[in-house]
């Protein structure tokens, strides 16, 4: 959608209500060659069925009311009553260099994502939690929204019981125990209470008195919790993502308010006994057997689980943190469980009616034989291997080029080739870990926007001018370049709105290829006069797009590759 198609609408719209004292909401639809600007309106269709008259009698009534001398050549009506519209090349040039920019929509939206466990190594399913939040958190605050990041980090709950339990067993110090060690910890203490009753029961206590915070207990937790914390800002700065320490808000944030969640729950009487839980019927929610689908607010030891700290969650986001939209950016594993939280935190009068809550759920990334993606022995994939693999093989491709930061430009290149494969795809789909496909230099990757980008930078040197402005677009492939760089604006609104960043992804690449056909069209360097320079005004309007875009998905935009 080209940034000035609002305008055609809104003259539209006034062309109807002039003429028969309608308002309608005109859609401008891209016809058979978009490339040169054509659009097409069936609002005379739809005037025509409503008031039962001819929709070409209604087009011609409309088109001799509208008034667009400004911005196309002369309307045309076609078939049964469409109305076609041909943008100016003046059009064109004035959009793009006059780009629409954003402004605080005074909306604050809570985006909670990547979610790693305490003493435990992140892996690959981590990369999409975190890719995906990192792009939908930079598109809404670049849409003007006041953007709130929580990494709601587990370090809360069972495991921990588990692990502090199997500790003390051992007479083993938490403080000697890196991350690779707490892991090693995990396994065994879950090994152990799968094992033997007795010591699941012990962990078990070990976990109220967590939660009722023992002294010692909440100690070797603590130690837990920092060494993580450590491991994930490691794996957060190799991956370029914007999260900080100070996004953090684990499930333990919540610890003091379920109590009062509970007691508000019992309160409004939405909670039942059963087998000694404190469970949440909601009607609807049923299991395969048909019978009603609990949400297990406190369990029958007297602990809490996790959804009674998501509960607590929403609440805190809606009354302290003051959300007008909350995002959760979570696998599509747990859509059921997502929707009864929802569900539960709008009947109890947590969440407002006028706060939308977002689950953006996404598919898993498989191995090359389609399963999901393992080691060769069977384990999970750590995530700082699998990122800093795709660092060593754009590092290879990059030898021998002269005038490159090798170092940089290959991390650049490996973690943006990495973030693009997941984020270019619909992100309910699973895809294929491929680095050999990921970072190639041509097809729709990430190494062929970031080289888009570098051969621009390149250019632009060369032509050794400052940038001006578009004044002329005569061949179409300048009109295609043009026309697209105009819906930048839109196509961020569009994914701000949806939450569906391969839209982006999908954009910039046709931006990208177009770019390509405009280099074999239209020379730049050896042109010459008002058409060079104009050439050079939108190579520099180009480039801004390309840079600004791939930013927003997280990805670096090297100057060299």
């Amino acid at each position: 959608m080209s940034a000035v198609l609002p305008v055609l609408s809104t003259r539209l719209s006034a062309a109807a209500a002039a003429a028969f004292g309608t308002s309608y909401d005109p859609e401008l639809r891209s016809s058979t060659k978009p490339e040169f600007g054509h659009y097409q309106s069936n609002l005379a269709l739809r005037i025509g069925n409503a008031l039962g008259r001819s929709p070409r009698d209604v087009a011609a009534r409309l088109v001799a009311l509208l008034q667009v001398e400004d911005l196309c050549q002369t309307p045309e009506i076609a078939g049964p009553g469409f109305i076609n519209l041909t943008l100016l090349p003046e059009t064109l040039a004035k959009a793009v260099n006059e780009p629409e920019t954003f402004s605080s929509n005074g909306q604050r939206v809570v985006v909670d994502y990547s979610q790693p466990n305490v003493a435990k190594q992140m892996h690959v399913g981590h990369l999409r939690s975190t890719v995906i939040g990192d792009a939908l958190c930079n598109v809404l605050r670049f849409a003007g929204y006041d953007v709130v990041r929580q990494n709601h980090v587990g370090d809360w709950g069972t495991q921990y019981g588990m692990m502090i339990e199997q500790l003390l067993e051992e007479g083993i110090s938490a403080e000697s125990l890196d991350l690779e060690g707490l892991q090693n910890l995990y396994e065994r203490s879950r090994k152990h209470f799968d094992a033997d009753g007795t010591f699941a029961d012990k962990a078990r206590l070990r976990v109220v008195a967590l939660q009722s915070g023992d002294p010692e207990t909440r100690a070797m937790w603590r130690h837990m919790v920092d060494v993580s914390l450590d491991d994930f800002d490691k794996v957060y700065a190799l991956l370029g993502s914007n999260l900080e320490r100070t996004d953090v808000v684990g499930e333990s944030a919540y610890n003091d308010d379920l109590p009062r969640v509970v007691a508000e729950l019992e309160q409004q009487g939405l909670l039942t006994e059963s087998a000694g839980a404190m469970c949440a019927f909601l009607p609807g929610f049923l299991g395969r057997d048909g019978d009603p689908l609990p949400v297990i607010v406190r369990k029958s030891d007297g602990g809490f689980g996790y959804s009674a700290t998501d509960l607590a969650a929403v609440r805190h986001r809606v009354s302290t943190l003051h959300a007008d939209r909350i995002v959760y950016v979570v696998d599509h594993r747990q859509a059921l469980h997502f929707d009864m939280i929802f569900t539960l935190a709008r009947t109890a009068g947590w969440l407002p009616g006028s706060v939308p809550a977002e689950h953006v759920s996404f598919g898993t990334v498989l191995g090359p034989n389609g399963k999901p993606f393992k080691t060769r022995e069977g384990g999970t994939v750590k995530l700082v291997d699998l990122l800093e693999s795709a660092v060593a093989r754009a590092d290879g491709l990059l030898a021998g080029r002269e005038g490159v930061d090798r170092a940089a430009t290959a991390r650049a290149v490996g973690i943006g080739a990495v973030k693009y494969a997941d984020l270019s795809s619909d992100r309910g789909n699973d895809y294929v870990f491929d680095l050999d496909r990921m970072v190639a230099m041509t097809g729709n990757t990430g190494p062929y926007l970031q080289y888009a980008h570098a051969r621009l930078t390149r250019l632009l040197a060369k032509a050794g001018t400052s940038a001006g402005e578009v004044t002329t677009l005569e061949d179409p492939a300048e009109q295609r370049l043009a026309l697209l760089l105009t819906g930048f604006a839109a196509t961020v609104e569009q994914v701000a709105q949806t939450l569906q960043p391969h839209r982006l992804c999908t954009y910039l690449y046709d931006v990208a290829s177009a770019l390509s056909t405009f280099y074999e069209q239209c020379p730049v360097l050896s042109s010459e006069g008002a058409t060079r320079a104009s050439r050079i005004a939108l190579c520099t309007a180009t480039r801004k797009v390309l840079q600004d875009g791939l930013g927003l998905v997280g990805i670096g935009a090297p100057d060299a590759m």
